[in-house]
């Protein structure tokens, strides 16, 4: 494969640059390698390419062909993922293959080598290309970690070039070096100074690894580079002549570290079964993961706040190529492409959308937004504000198979072991049973008595928080009772007192702490009270007073009315003489 642009091509994109933009490199165009990817897979890979929207008209213009719509979404827009895609691993590996080196004379670098001179070996190097699988952690604006898989590939380029000494000649003397040998004995893969793979030379060096390190450690790709140089010395004295030979050696060690955080999950799923036969399950992991699956054919799922996308490596853009005598920079044959995971405005989901698991809870500490880690030229919904990681995420299913519970992380192929249940993973969970009654009033106000217990065993329930045991995570609400726009508690007896001063029909709620902080934990209920002051026979007698102080005015009228028409108004014997 050959991703440099033939030079007749070349002329005509530059012309055309102001419609695809050959600011920044370009990666190939998809459908033009045989790399083990489709069109299609090899069109989502570029999330750093220009995103200069390119028509289809002038596409079949300069390339003489039509492209796939997804590689004609990805030409103006990035293509994200639901979970770590294994299209970068599969790229990766088959580009590797397009990465040489030099000979001899000639060493060949990315511009971010570490290079090393000696006596004889210059510009030596061993520069890890990637390290699959393996994601790029986008947390915040300072934490970025690259979390690789417990048992992977690094894959790496060696070189080095020889400098000869040359020969000259003083007088009688003459001298001339040769150059014998020169390799890369072995190459090493350390963690934490410990190695964990090794294989013989070469300059393009794949070490598979296993390792059982966990969290952060340092990943140091290692080669011992030798070369053996004979030296002739041959003088003249007295017309005969000396020749003395002498071999030279030199050997160097040269490396390249990789700050990584080793990804093995362990998950600690908590349970809860409600009255109704769903269930609850809560699953907290100290790393970004990516969600569950609740039964076999993985139907039903939940993920968290985390998405993916696939990025090149800009260090290996382009190769330096270096001699004794000229130095030169040209675009690479071979480009790594990494996977990324980013927290999205989308947020958390469950699937199927509809009838699916219900989400109850998600908790982890807040972040701020890694915006500006993501790099030019990336188009992806990244949250603009804090958010929350997805570090516990709670779940009430209709169905769970608790066999089948798989979590997956954001590394390709790492799921999490899960861990047997401990000691207050199996949550209690009962229905409660809410009562209210009105228990005095008067014309101005009445009082109620709220009682709340357990409907199975009837203990009283108090709402203050003292059941509160073994919280997972999430909200660190107790529960509580809202009585119309009123917020009340129960003692510890279950009892509430509520006083009402506007008379109506109230709703009485019990909204409980949720499982994930209480043991044993309860659904809510309801129930509903009247109050009027015409309810009571003191209420009636108010009424009636009250009635009759207000008609004490149109009484005094009508009968004020009456006297007067009877003193001025027309006497009985008019009426009986009409």
């Amino acid at each position: 494969m050959d991703h440099r642009v033939p030079s007749v091509l070349v002329a005509a994109l530059l012309v055309l640059s102001s419609i695809i933009g050959l600011a920044t490199a370009q990666p190939p165009r998809p459908g033009t390698e045989t790399n083990g990817l489709t069109e299609n897979e090899s069109a989502t890979l570029w999330s750093r390419d220009s995103d200069r929207y390119v028509s289809q008209q002038d596409y079949q213009q300069q390339y003489g062909d039509e492209r796939t719509a997804l590689h004609q979404l990805a030409n103006g827009t990035d293509i994200t993922f639901t979970r770590p895609p294994g299209t970068a691993a599969t790229w990766t590996r088959n580009d590797f293959a397009d990465l040489d080196a030099g000979g001899p004379d000639t060493s060949t670098y990315p511009p971010h080598a570490s290079l090393e001179d000696g006596t004889f070996i210059d510009d030596a190097h061993a520069t890890i290309f990637a390290v699959t699988p393996s994601t790029r952690g986008h947390l915040d604006a300072g934490e970025t970690p690259l979390y690789i898989a417990p048992n992977g590939t690094v894959r790496g380029l060696v070189d080095y070039r020889v400098r000869v000494p040359t020969g000259n000649e003083t007088g009688n003397r003459t001298v001339d070096w040769t150059l014998v040998s020169h390799e890369i004995e072995n190459t090493r893969l350390k963690i934490d100074g410990i190695p964990v793979a090794s294989t013989a030379g070469t300059h393009t060096p794949e070490l598979q690894y296993h390792t059982t390190h966990s969290w952060s450690a340092n990943l140091t790709l290692e080669a011992n580079i030798s070369v053996r140089l004979k030296k002739t010395v041959e003088t003249t004295v007295g017309g005969e002549s000396k020749t003395t030979v002498n071999y030279r050696t030199e050997t160097r060690t040269v490396s390249d570290t990789l700050d990584a955080e080793i990804y093995d999950l362990a998950a600690y799923p908590y349970y809860a079964q409600y009255p109704n036969g769903e269930t609850g399950v809560a699953i907290f992991q100290s790393r970004p993961w990516q969600g569950y699956t609740l039964t076999d054919d993985a139907s039903a799922r939940v993920r968290g706040v985390w998405r993916f996308y696939t990025a090149r490596d800009t260090n290996w853009d382009r190769l330096v190529t270096s001699t004794s005598t000229s130095t030169t920079t040209a675009q690479s044959d071979a480009i790594p492409v990494r996977v990324h995971a980013y927290p999205s405005q989308i947020g958390p989901r469950a699937e199927p959308v509809r009838d699916g698991p219900d989400i109850i809870d998600t908790w982890g500490a807040d972040r701020a937004s890694p915006r500006r880690t993501i790099g030019e030229n990336v188009t992806v919904e990244v949250v603009n504000e804090s958010y929350t990681p997805t570090y516990g995420l709670a779940i009430r299913a209709k169905t769970v198979d608790r066999e089948a519970l798989r979590v997956g992380g954001i590394v390709r192929g790492v799921n999490a072991t899960i861990v047997d249940p401990q000691v207050g993973s199996e949550r209690q969970l009962r229905e409660s049973n809410l009562s209210v009654e009105l228990v005095s009033q008067t014309t101005s106000n009445a009082t109620l008595q709220v009682e709340l217990r357990d409907n199975q065993t009837g203990a009283p329930i108090a709402s203050n928080g003292s059941d509160r045991q073994y919280p997972i995570g999430g909200s660190a609400h107790s529960g509580y009772i809202t009585v119309g726009d009123q917020r009340v508690e129960t003692n510890e007896s279950g009892v509430a007192i509520v006083t009402l001063d506007e008379p109506g029909i109230y709703t009485v709620r019990y909204h409980p702490g949720t499982w994930l902080g209480h043991d044993p934990a309860y659904v809510g209920d309801t129930a509903s009270v009247r109050w009027h002051p015409l309810g009571t026979l003191e209420g009636w007698v108010a009424f009636v007073f009250e009635v009759g102080w207000q008609a004490i005015p149109f009484v005094v009228t009508f009968y004020a009315g009456r006297r007067l028409l009877r003193m001025f108004g027309p006497t009985e014997s008019y009426y009986r003489n009409q």
